[in-house]
């Protein structure tokens, strides 16, 4: 007793033990936890809990907006899983929604415990719903559908609420299955026709839902919970990290050919020039894949309804290695004989994908003006072979540099970058690309989320090409693009033409999952890790870069942009830094109001240029309409009038160039209409009025735009 005094907490511990003690004999007794999933339902792998675990202290630790994990948090990343599930409330019943909300202010803490089988358990109930919708469209097709009726079609149904029962559900699937047959009777099929053709397209998408396996719904997961942060921040899985790869490289092993899931077959749709399957001539375009085997004796498995992405998987494999398919010929029946073709892979390079150039000759007031362009569809670099030391390695510089030299040798007189539709990729090509332009000097800022400021520079000391420059950008020119343009905008090197560009200020880095781990892992994330300013200061997120001359464009600023990604960073700026400006080139550019007066005039005298105006306009009353009729006569009507409209349109521009008329909307754009690239050729024609106009000093039109932004912000 009296040491018990002297010792209090000695009677803690024993207390602690025989605490410890008796837990454990309970938890002996007790029956393992009873999963929340039904039986036969996917469910996560414990590296699956581990990943996850993984991903989100990596999200926490370099994520440029840090945000605390809390309830709120919790709700967007539950309802972007929903959204990823469901972007068109058209599965989820709302006592679905309901029942599963339990989870909502969870969601997000689950998954940063490795609490995957919530998530899993959504993704269950989708899978029933989807399986009973198409089960349901699939009835509705045994008798035709009222095709007179006044009934409409909402097709934009994003912010719609969810169907309240499965009377409102049916419903509007009897209402979507009418449009697709509808759909298919306006391209010319029969009702019987239109039946079989749609329940093959039911059935197939009930086969790929059950094809899904937990790792794609594991990446769904992930990405509605990474996307949280901001539109950016994306998990791979280990087959989409290697597309990842494919695409930054432009290169992949396997045998060159392209391929799509055509019913239960994986169909050859082309050949790409230079591969083994090229070489052999022996696969051609609509064969159907029915097996694949290793090497030159091994098995050949069946792959009749399997998955895209897995099919591919099998072809794939390192350099040398053989690969055998077995082949349904191209107009083969089911059951003909098959064939067993040979090959040896080998590294095929997407050369579709990379830098190309061409020489366009324009004639102007009894002169001759030779202009490059150079189309740069993305910012990519084989890293992987560069870091082996090859030295033949690809990217987006050397090639642009390569493609230059053979354009100089043709005596051009000015030179255009087209970025449209290049969505960027590899940051330090942003930089190197720049550099062959400019003196050397700075091109972009990034701050990071503590707040420090990195200035960085192009990597060249002496510039490439002096002469006129002119790039060519679009609405969907984002990111690398963005950076590119916007320096040579700053420096006033060169004139930036067409559209308001996307508006993507963000830097993302690419993480191995196995870099944060201590056994292999495979997977990546890429995570916004900070954001990039012009060197005026000036941030492209969300604004863009606004183009010194504006061109027409089809594609609608207000659907398209980052402002319009969900949980985007917001606008800001900050402050500029030293550079010196371009002005000591060969040909500086003149004056902008001037250029703007010649493209105006052009406008008005170009049949091509008026003939896209006008095409715009009417896309964009379509895009405008968020509902059709479900009356095949008013469809067919609606039809008729849109053909004759846009076979109109286009006969007034082709007697406005001498050319014969068209007799019927389907020859538009055919072998007798070639559909010129108007903004291109203006873009050309603009590129001559630089070489012919003022020649002097960049005017104060330029700057006045940069200064107009500034007082804006």
């Amino acid at each position: 007793m009296t040491k018990s005094l002297r010792h209090p907490l000695s009677w803690l511990v024993i207390a602690a033990i025989l605490l410890a003690l008796s837990a454990a004999l309970i938890l002996q007794r007790a029956p393992a936890r009873v999963s929340i999933l039904p039986p036969g339902a996917l469910a996560p792998t414990p590296q699956q809990r581990d990943i996850a675990r993984k991903i989100t202290r990596i999200l926490k630790e370099t994520e440029y907006r840090q945000l605390p994990i809390d309830s709120r948090f919790s709700q967007h990343a539950f309802g972007r899983y929903l959204h990823f599930l469901d972007p068109d409330h058209e599965y989820f019943l709302a006592s679905d929604v309901r029942q599963l909300s339990k989870y909502r202010n969870t969601f997000a803490s689950l998954i940063e415990a490795g609490r995957l089988d919530p998530a899993f358990l959504i993704f269950q109930r989708f899978k029933q719903r989807n399986r009973e919708r198409m089960e349901y469209a699939i009835r509705l097709l045994k008798k035709e559908p009222d095709l007179n009726t006044n009934a409409t079609y909402d097709f934009d149904r994003e912010h719609a609420p969810w169907p309240a029962d499965e009377a409102a559900m049916n419903a509007l699937w009897k209402k979507r299955v009418t449009n697709d047959v509808l759909s298919l009777m306006l391209a010319g099929k029969t009702w019987p026709q239109a039946a079989k053709i749609l329940r093959a397209r039911y059935e197939a998408v009930i086969r790929r839902v059950d094809q899904i396996s937990p790792e794609d719904v594991f990446e769904d997961v992930m990405n509605a919970y990474a996307r949280t942060y901001d539109p950016h921040s994306t998990y791979f899985s280990p087959m989409n990290s290697e597309e990842y790869r494919i695409e930054m490289s432009l290169n992949y092993q396997g045998i060159g050919a392209s391929l799509q899931l055509v019913g239960n077959y994986v169909t050859v749709i082309n050949i790409i020039p230079g591969g083994p399957a090229a070489v052999a001539g022996t696969l051609k375009p609509d064969d159907r894949i029915t097996g694949v085997g290793q090497g030159r004796r091994g098995p050949i498995t069946d792959v009749v309804g399997w998955r895209l992405d897995d099919v591919v998987q099998l072809i794939r494999g390192k350099a040398g290695t053989t690969v055998r398919l077995q082949i349904l010929p191209a107009g083969a029946h089911p059951g003909a004989k098959e064939e067993v073709l040979t090959f040896v892979r080998h590294k095929i390079t997407l050369k579709a994908q990379e830098a190309h150039s061409k020489l366009k000759i324009l004639h102007r007031d009894g002169r001759t003006y030779r202009i490059g362009v150079i189309n740069v569809p993305s910012f990519y670099e084989d890293v992987a072979a560069e870091n082996a030391g090859d030295p033949n390695y690809r990217s987006t510089t050397r090639d642009v540099l390569r493609l230059l030299r053979k354009l100089e040798q043709q005596h051009i007189n000015g030179l255009i970058l087209d970025l449209r539709d290049d969505g960027g990729g590899y940051l330090p090509e942003a930089l190197a690309l720049t550099g062959l332009f400019i003196k050397h000097g700075p091109v972009v800022q990034l701050r990071d989320r503590t707040g420090r400021i990195e200035v960085l520079d192009d990597p060249e000391k002496v510039p490439a090409y002096t002469g006129p420059l002119a790039v060519l950008v679009n609405r969907y020119s984002a990111s690398a693009s963005e950076i590119f343009a916007g320096a040579i905008q700053d420096y006033h090197r060169g004139l930036i033409i067409g559209q308001n560009t996307f508006g993507k200020g963000t830097v993302q880095n690419l993480i191995p999952l196995d870099s944060w781990s201590r056994k292999p892992v495979e997977g990546q994330l890429t995570v916004t890790i900070g954001k990039f300013y012009r060197i005026t200061g000036q941030s492209t997120q969300h604004r863009g870069v606004i183009p010194n001359v504006v061109l027409p464009s089809p594609i609608n600023p207000k659907q398209v942009g980052e402002a319009d990604l969900w949980r985007s960073l917001p606008y800001d700026r900050i402050g500029g830094v030293p550079f010196q400006l371009s002005t000591s080139y060969s040909a500086p550019i003149p004056s902008i109001a001037r250029l703007d007066a010649e493209e105006a005039a052009r406008a008005k005298r170009d049949p091509n240029y008026q003939w896209l105006v006008a095409d715009i306009k009417d896309i964009q009353a379509i895009e405008a309409q968020q509902t059709v009729s479900l009356n095949l006569a008013k469809r067919r009507a609606e039809r008729a009038r849109d053909n004759d409209e846009l076979l109109a349109l286009d006969n007034k521009r082709r007697a406005a160039l001498r050319l014969p008329p068209l007799k019927s909307a389907k020859q538009i754009g055919g072998k007798q209409d070639k559909i010129p690239d108007v903004v291109l050729d203006q873009a050309e024609d603009i590129m001559v009025d630089m070489i012919r106009l003022d020649h002097g000093r960049l005017p104060a039109e330029q700057t006045a735009q940069t200064v107009s932004l500034a007082k804006r912000s």
